[in-house]
């Protein structure tokens, strides 16, 4: 049997993303297999590839995305980056980290945050990840693929997670997690048009608006050094920038949240 239950829609101009959208009982990576299309010369611009269980989730930094089967929103889509220069790559992070916000802040209101650089939270607990890896050729970015893993009906989480929420922990509902991801691609092509129009400022400032413990003080970790700081905003290379510590500025990876 095929793992796929597919509504795809063909159409000659370039579709919305999630237009083309696939669901897959089974797989161990949505993003993997994206990449492979990709590789094979079949990808598609807004192709969305949506999985009911996923064995070997990629999360930030090399981390596994650990998710219960059949209960969470877990998709790639494939997305053509060919009109950006490579010096965009944050700023359409930023797109997809305030398609994801506007999308979940529908239903759990306005504490809905993003914590840089593109985790999604809901109060201090995570409720989304997003893992963007991309498809470089020379000086020619040709695709993105944007994974999005997306808690909504699961209410029992691994210990390894350290503050998780889900969409039903915080409404008691419980959802349609397919309909729910069709409706997270249309936040996605509305951002995403956004970019196209070049409108990077609009997005940069609206990231900031929305920024985890923005103007607070939190404790960071780099290397072996613990200290508090005050985050201020983020820039358009998606450095953190912050006062009142050993550093101006962090690029992503230099310091982690304590």
């Amino acid at each position: 049997m095929s793992p796929f239950i597919t509504n795809k829609v063909l159409n000659p101009i370039k579709s919305p993303i999630g237009a083309s959208f696939f669901e897959l009982i089974e797989i161990s990576s949505t993003n993997s297999y994206a990449i492979e299309l990709i590789q094979a010369n079949l990808a598609e611009h807004g192709a969305t590839y949506f999985a009911h269980s996923q064995t070997a989730g990629k999360g930030q930094r090399g981390k596994q995305w650990l998710t219960e089967p059949s209960t969470n929103i877990i998709f790639s889509s494939i997305v053509d980056t060919s009109f950006l220069s490579l010096n965009n790559q944050f700023l359409f992070s930023v797109s997809v980290a305030l398609a994801c916000k506007d999308f979940l802040a529908q239903y759990a209101g306005e504490e809905t945050v993003i914590k840089w650089p593109n985790d999604i939270y809901w109060r201090d607990r995570k409720a989304a990840g997003i893992l963007i890896e991309n498809t470089i050729r020379g000086q020619e970015w040709q695709w993105a693929v944007v994974g999005i893993g997306m808690n909504i009906n699961q209410t029992a989480f691994s210990p390894e997670l350290k503050n998780p929420v889900s969409l039903k922990q915080i409404t008691g509902k419980t959802f349609d997690t397919v309909a729910l991801a069709k409706e997270l691609c249309a936040s996605l092509e509305k951002r995403y048009q956004q970019l196209k129009l070049g409108n990077y400022q609009e997005l940069l400032l609206e990231y900031n608006q929305h920024l985890f413990r923005r103007n607070e003080k939190v404790l960071l970790r780099k290397g072996n050094i613990t200290f508090e700081a005050t985050i201020k905003e983020v820039n358009e290379y998606g450095q953190l920038l912050i006062d009142n510590a050993i550093q101006d500025s962090f690029t992503f990876g230099e310091v982690e949240w304590v």
